[in-house]
């Protein structure tokens, strides 16, 4: 069954230089994306901090960036600064192609994202498609991030978990804005902070703050990044810091409110 994305733009970038442009512009190596696929990318601000992740698919030499709508004046703004003399069309197909996902599901014409995840873009518009609520539920299974305006410039790729297997960050493709800060914390440090899955038994809203009692963080612990219910239970992905993952998780600093990490990611600590 199709989840239609309704708040999600889509724009297209073409013209000669349109690889290497991406390339300087995103986080992941652009030359290493494949028929079929989409890759995964962090749009960061000069001091590393991502103001969208991006889903990048190639069809007929061109590429097409995918991200929250609410972000599209951010986006273009950025890179239409960085275009300067280059041979590149930038161009808004948000209103030219529908953007549909696909759970667990295989679909000849669909773009993979994950081994359970894909993208189907068409000019079609489907009668029958699932709530959105499916989709933000499986990316919270999926341990899947996304940065929404409230969120956006606010954290670095690692605490998203886009540097485990490289998945939205390669580390050898060279510059783009914020890869020395990226790349500086990957071979001389630890991230203080990772992308996990929660559950409660009330609503979170994305921007909401968590919180341990002893944290020596000067305002919160961590943010809920993206959140759903299925109707019976509360889930959410936040980004929390790891040194405090073991101990009682409040949100909003209220302690009648106790959240319950639902897995911890061995590779995280």
């Amino acid at each position: 069954m199709y989840t239609l994305l309704k708040n999600r733009s889509l724009i297209k970038i073409s013209g000669r230089d349109a690889e290497a442009f991406l390339q300087s512009q995103l986080s992941n190596d652009i030359t290493k994306i494949q028929d079929q696929e989409v890759q995964i990318n962090a749009y960061c601000q000069h001091q590393g901090k991502i103001i969208a992740i991006i889903w990048v698919f190639k069809k007929n030499k061109s590429y097409y960036l995918s991200f929250p709508a609410e972000l599209k004046e951010l986006v273009l703004s950025k890179l239409k600064m960085y275009k300067l003399m280059s041979s590149v069309d930038i161009e808004d197909f948000s209103k030219k192609m529908n953007q549909y996902v696909l759970i667990n599901e295989n679909n000849e014409k669909s773009l993979k994202i994950n081994k359970n995840l894909s993208l189907l873009t068409t000019r079609d518009f489907f009668k029958d498609f699932q709530d959105e609520s499916h989709w933000e539920l499986a990316c919270i299974n999926e341990n899947f991030p996304e940065i929404y305006l409230k969120m956006s410039e606010k954290h670095i790729p690692q605490s998203v978990n886009l540097d485990i297997d490289q998945r939205g960050v390669s580390f050898t493709k060279g510059c783009y804005p914020g890869q020395e800060v990226v790349a500086r914390l990957h071979y001389l440090g630890k991230p203080k902070r990772r992308l996990f899955r929660f559950t409660s038994n009330f609503k979170v809203s994305i921007g909401d703050s968590l919180n341990v009692k002893n944290s020596n963080s000067l305002k919160s612990s961590g943010h809920v990044m993206r959140a759903a219910s299925d109707g019976n239970k509360h889930y959410f992905l936040g980004i929390f810091e790891v040194s405090y993952i073991n101990e009682q998780i409040f949100l909003s600093n209220d302690q009648n409110r106790l959240v319950y990490l639902m897995h911890e990611e061995s590779n995280l600590s």
